[in-house]
Order: C-alpha cells, then structure tokens, then sequence
C-alpha cells in the first residue's frame, strides 16, 4: 500500500486535543477542569463530589468500569476528563495483573507488563479521540530536589509517567502567584509543560464567577485555533514557494525574471533565495540603481 503523504501545502486541521492539567492537592484542579465543553469526569481518584461545580461523573471502582466505554455512552458529552491520569494508571495495573499474573511481581508490573500498560492507556486514550473528544488528563503534581532546587513533576507511577508526556498535546501546570491561580503551559527548568498554541500564563477566574464557567473550554479552543492558524500559514507558505518553483521553472531571460521580482520582495527567504539562484543560472546580475537583473555589462 502506498504511502498517504501529507504535502507541505495541505493543512492539517487540529479538531481534537489530549491535555494535562497538574498542579499541588487543593488547587481546584477538578472544578477547573469541569470547565471544559460539556466534560463528563472518570473519576477514578472518588473525588470529584468536592468540585462545587460538579458535572456529569462516573464512579470509577475498576478498570472494568471504562474498558467497555462506547460511543453512545459517550455521544451527550464533547470532552472527557480522566481524574486522575496516576490512578488510572493504577487501575489499569491492577486489571492487567488480574488478567496476567506473570506480569505482576508482588504488586508492581514486570517489564512485559509494562509493554501491555502503555499499549492498553495509550490505545484507551485513541479510542476516546476516535469518538470525537477532547480529553483532560488530571493529575497531582510530586516535588523532586535537586539541590536546593525544586523540580515539578507528575505525580504518576514509574515508567508510567511516559505515556502521560507522550500522549499530551498540551500540558499545563495550575500555580498560585500573590494569591491567585494561574495556568501555565510553558516549560521551565523546574516544571514540564507543553505549549504548542504559544498561550501566555492565563489567570484562572474566582470560582463561582461567570468568567469560571467555560474557563477550560475557552482554553482548548484557543489553543486549537492557535495550531490551526500555524497550519494554514504553513500552508500558504508552502503554496508560494511551489508558485515559484513552478514559475522559475519557466523564466529563460532577464526580463521574465524582473516581471516577478515585485512578488518575490514580499515573499519568503526561500523564495527569493529560488529567485537569486536562477538569476546565477542565467548568468545575470543584480543592479542596485535600477532595482532589477541584467546581464553583465561586458556580455550585454
């Protein structure tokens, strides 16, 4: 089967997102997350009846519980929220240890079992993205010293936590700055984060105020219409630089040259680096006083 190549010059639409929110225990976490568009919660942590703004849950005991999620079970809601992504991750080694016992050793997963863990969390996250939904991974955050340094990290098992990074497409931290919340999603030295749309710290509204509501939401989909925006810039980019290729393709003397040289003073490096290296081809200077190509004086 032939390879489905995506050309530079077509876009690649971004309609659906993995992220992760972390932070510290009481940081309103949950009730940011049930911001998000229409969220239903998988509340694996038996926490979210302390969210004050408390939406559609499922009581999550077992894997068993969300290993035969559907499409219909799913259709009243646009976004998924796994609270949290470590207990997820905990439940699902308890199940595959059920299943397996050669892949549990005294509780803990052996490497074979830890193959069958990333497989099966990352294949559970595509299916909830196959259904069509945003997904919101929560999970706490551990302290880690370096020194007198403090690095942030996820609070998720072993080699677990991998999968959590691998499986973001965005990853913010909530930190609370002279008594306020905020969402970062940009890394530093001490904390990991993912911000492929270039968001700025975002202040997180009070609780309970309008702002609050539809907070996440409004998160995610600025975010998405940052990385759509990239890719139809991208897009045109590419399409101008094939307008060129193509057109020089054609050019045979100095003046079809200088007739897209207005074109080319408004275009991309690599578009006027295409332009120069066809003037050099035909053997062809640039005159600064007339702002245009010639040949040299002496073969004129």
């Amino acid at each position: 089967m032939p390879l489905k190549i995506v050309r530079a010059a077509d876009p690649i639409t971004v309609d659906r997102l993995n992220m992760v929110i972390y932070g510290p225990p009481g940081i309103s976490k949950t009730s940011v997350a049930f911001t998000a568009e229409d969220p239903l919660l998988l509340d694996f942590d038996n926490g979210s009846h302390r969210a004050p703004n408390r939406k559609d849950v499922v009581r999550v005991s077992s894997w068993a519980d969300v290993a035969g999620i559907t499409a219909d079970d799913l259709a009243p809601f646009k976004t998924v929220i796994v609270d949290t992504a470590g207990r997820a991750l905990d439940a699902l080694t308890v199940d595959i240890i059920r299943a397996n016992p050669k892949h549990g050793r005294g509780g803990a997963l052996t490497l074979q079992g830890y193959g069958e863990l990333k497989s099966r969390f990352g294949a559970f996250l595509k299916l909830l993205n196959s259904f069509g939904k945003d997904v919101v991974l929560i999970a706490h955050m551990d302290e880690q010293r370096s020194g007198d340094d403090v690095i942030e990290r996820l609070d998720v098992q072993g080699g677990s936590k991998g999968e959590v990074y691998k499986t973001a497409d965005a990853m913010g931290r909530i930190v609370i700055t002279n008594g306020k919340r905020r969402l970062l999603f940009s890394p530093t030295d001490a904390a990991f984060g993912k911000n492929p749309g270039g968001l700025e710290p975002l202040d997180i509204p009070p609780l309970g105020s309008p702002a609050f509501d539809g907070f996440l939401a409004g998160v995610i989909q600025m975010t998405k219409d940052r990385l759509n925006e990239q890719t139809e810039a991208q897009r045109e980019a590419a399409a101008e630089q094939e307008w060129f290729r193509t057109t020089l393709a054609g050019v045979n003397s100095a003046q079809e040259l200088n007739g897209i040289l207005g074109r080319a003073r408004n275009a991309s490096q690599a578009c006027k680096i295409m332009v120069r290296d066809k003037a050099n081809a035909l053997g062809l200077e640039f005159h600064k006083e007339s702002g245009t190509y010639a040949l040299p004086k002496m073969a004129a």
